[in-house]
C-alpha cells in the first residue's frame, strides 16, 4: 500500500470518511437502545451458555470503570472525550492526504468509538455496556460497540507504528509548519 502524500483530496473521500464514522455511531447507539428497551438493568440474555451473553449495565466511568467512584468523573470524561473527538476529526481530515486506508480507518474507528460513548455520557450520565464474556469464574469487563471501535483503532495504529513507520512519519509531517526544515 502506498504511503505517499496527496496534494489534493476529493470531496467524496471527505464525505465517505465522516459518514463512515456516523454509521459506526449509529450502530453503537441503536444496539444500546435495543438493549435498554429489551432488558432491565442487570438483565441478561444468554447467547452462548457459560461464555457470551447480553447483560445490561451502566458504566459511569471509563475503561474498566475508572473514575466511576468520583462525582466529577463523568464530567472529566465528557470533557476529555469532546476534546479528543475534535482532535480525531481533524486527524481524519489530515489522514486523507496519506494514501493509506488503515490509517484513515483507525481514525474513523476512534471517532465512532469516542462519540458513541460521549453521546451516552451527555445524554444519560453513564455509558450503556452490554457485551459480556465469561471464562470460567472470570468475567471480562463488560463493553459495547463503541469500545470495540476504539480497541480496533488502537490495534491498527500500533500495527502501523510498528510495521509502517513511513506512513506515520508522512502523517506527522502534515502537522509541521510550512517553511520549517
Amino acid at each position: 500500500m502506498s504511503n505517499k502524500i496527496n496534494s489534493k483530496i476529493s470531496l467524496a473521500s471527505i464525505i465517505i470518511a465522516y459518514v463512515s464514522a456516523i454509521v459506526l455511531i449509529v450502530i453503537d447507539q441503536v444496539t444500546k437502545y435495543l438493549v435498554v428497551q429489551k432488558l432491565p438493568l442487570f438483565g441478561q440474555k444468554v447467547v452462548i451458555k457459560d461464555f457470551f451473553s447480553i447483560y445490561y449495565c451502566q458504566n459511569t466511568g471509563s475503561a474498566f470503570s475508572m473514575f466511576a467512584d468520583k462525582s466529577w468523573g463523568i464530567y472529566f470524561l465528557m470533557g476529555v472525550s469532546f476534546v479528543l473527538s475534535l482532535v480525531i476529526a481533524y486527524c481524519i481530515y489530515k489522514s486523507l492526504f496519506i494514501k493509506n486506508f488503515f490509517l484513515r480507518l483507525s481514525f474513523v474507528l476512534f471517532l465512532g468509538g469516542a462519540l458513541g460513548n460521549l453521546i451516552d455520557r451527555i445524554r444519560l450520565r453513564y455509558v450503556v455496556d452490554f457485551l459480556r464474556f465469561d471464562f470460567g469464574s472470570y468475567t471480562f469487563p463488560i463493553f459495547n460497540f463503541a469500545d470495540i471501535w476504539a480497541v480496533v483503532a488502537t490495534a491498527l495504529l500500533l500495527i502501523l507504528v510498528i510495521f509502517s513507520n513511513k506512513t506515520i512519519d508522512n502523517f506527522l509531517s502534515l502537522f509541521e509548519k510550512k517553511g520549517k526544515k
